[in-house]
């Protein structure tokens, strides 16, 4: 491979020909060959932008050289449009501050300014002015994350919600057997199965929302160790005004510096709302997963879409192929959030450092929810029917619809009647006709399945 000869404060060494990096990236690539993985590419662009804003910020506070600054914002920018992610290939394993890679960003946007100016742009002096890895990376895991959960989760979040409403309006009226502890209890509707779902959903982008609030507040500005050292006093306030232009969203300085570089609390409690609408997801996809199972020795109530050949030796088989997706997608996530709640406690002082964990685990939750409510909505939810004789039958001899006859007739004599029925294979109403002074047609209203789905007492 063709090389070129960089400097950095350490010495001389070899730098690949056709790279915008220069020493200190090299230096990390030749140092962290751990894992093969990178950070994302959504991470890589919140630094962009934090450089972009900064060098405006410093030229309006006449730190930095107007031309220098606009050369760096080009760099930025062109960078943002397309991001060439083999510039920045530093492994997610490295310094825990993540200092590599905000140098990898500080160096590939000096050796683009570099170009255009056909002047030295310096990675330190101007891109990196008034910053520290301490508080750009700690920024860009915020700023990384409110764009993808504005941009994308919370997007497919509601669309699922919007889904599982007009579900519910097509097919809301259908009654089936509700199941506690796997085992039959009594009737619900579809409208209020896939509302309770809809509801989970709902509580869980309150959450998100609420942590997009927190993500908000970021730490530029606090530099090395909180106190702000070697950045202007407006810096700051002019840096959120700035990138809130640049982004549409709204940032503002942290309440106080030294918590959002010391500790990682927000991004703590991000992946707690994450865990909390993956585990949602994990038992949606369940509920799915036993109500398609079947279709002849299974519960049989609803076919989900049929998208592919389930097996290689049992011809016509056809599995639940989305909701076991979705469900490796939220084992991931709970395990990223662990990482995540172990690289949160390694604040030492005035820094933590496993922020590259930490911005690769929690971007790629979002990613990955993102996803999964994407394809949950538009190839299981639209798509399953529901097997109206299955579910008919069932609620027919379910024996635990006696439950309703508890006012009238006692909870002893109404387990007798649901014993027999059980046992005899025969619709509880049969046996209570028998075993009671009701008539039938009292007993038809009094059992009726789509009755009981709204509750209360069957004398009112």
């Amino acid at each position: 491979m063709a090389t070129r000869t960089e400097r950095d404060s350490m010495g001389e060494l070899q730098v690949p020909l056709k790279a915008l990096y220069q020493a200190q990236t090299q230096r990390a690539v030749q140092n962290f060959q751990l894992s093969g993985l990178t950070l994302p590419a959504n991470f890589i662009r919140a630094l962009l932008q934090i450089k972009k804003a900064a060098a405006q910020t410093n030229q309006q506070l006449n730190l930095l050289d107007a031309s220098i600054s606009q050369a760096i914002c080009q760099a930025a920018d062109s960078q943002l449009a397309n991001t060439d992610m083999q510039q920045y290939p530093l492994d997610i394993f490295q310094t825990g501050s993540g200092t590599s890679t905000n140098m990898n960003v500080n160096e590939v946007l000096a050796t683009l300014a570099s170009r255009t100016l056909k002047q030295s742009v310096n990675p330190n002096d101007h891109v990196n002015l008034g910053q520290s890895s301490n508080d750009t990376i700690p920024s860009a895991i915020h700023v990384s994350a409110a764009l993808a959960l504005q941009q994308q989760l919370l997007p497919a979040l509601q669309q699922l919600q919007q889904q599982l409403a007009t579900k519910a309006e097509q097919i809301g009226h259908l009654v089936k057997t509700g199941r506690t502890h796997l085992m039959d209890a009594m009737p619900v509707s579809f409208g209020q199965v896939l509302g309770g779902w809809q509801a989970q959903f709902n509580l869980a982008e309150q959450q998100l929302q609420m942590q997009l609030h927190h993500l908000q507040a970021l730490a530029q500005g606090g530099t090395a160790v909180g106190t702000g050292i070697n950045a202007a006093p407006a810096f700051a306030h002019k840096f959120c005004q700035q990138l809130n232009q640049n982004t549409g969203l709204v940032f503002r300085p942290a309440a106080n510096f030294f918590s959002v570089i010391g500790s990682q609390d927000t991004a703590v409690a991000a992946s707690g709302a994450l865990k909390m609408l993956a585990v949602s997801l994990m038992k949606i996809s369940n509920d799915l997963r036993w109500m398609n199972s079947g279709p002849l020795a299974g519960l049989g109530e609803i076919e989900l879409p049929a998208l592919q050949p389930g097996s290689s030796i049992m011809p016509g088989k056809v599995n639940p192929v989305i909701p076991e997706a979705v469900a490796m997608i939220c084992a991931q996530v709970i395990g990223n959030d662990a990482s995540i709640t172990l690289a949160g406690q390694s604040g030492n002082f005035e820094l933590n450092v496993m922020l590259p964990l930490i911005a690769h685990n929690l971007l790629q939750s979002i990613s990955l929810l993102s996803n999964a409510c994407n394809t949950l909505a538009q190839n299981a939810i639209t798509g399953f029917t529901v097997r109206e004789d299955n579910i008919s039958k069932a609620l027919a001899l379910n024996p635990i619809l006696v439950t309703a006859l508890n006012p009238l007739i006692g909870y002893t004599k109404a387990a007798e009647i649901a014993k027999q029925a059980y046992h005899e294979k025969r619709p509880i109403l049969d046996i209570a006709l028998e075993q009671t002074n009701y008539s039938q047609a009292e007993l038809e209203q009094l059992l009726n399945p789509a009755r009981l789905c709204k509750g209360g007492n069957i004398s009112d």
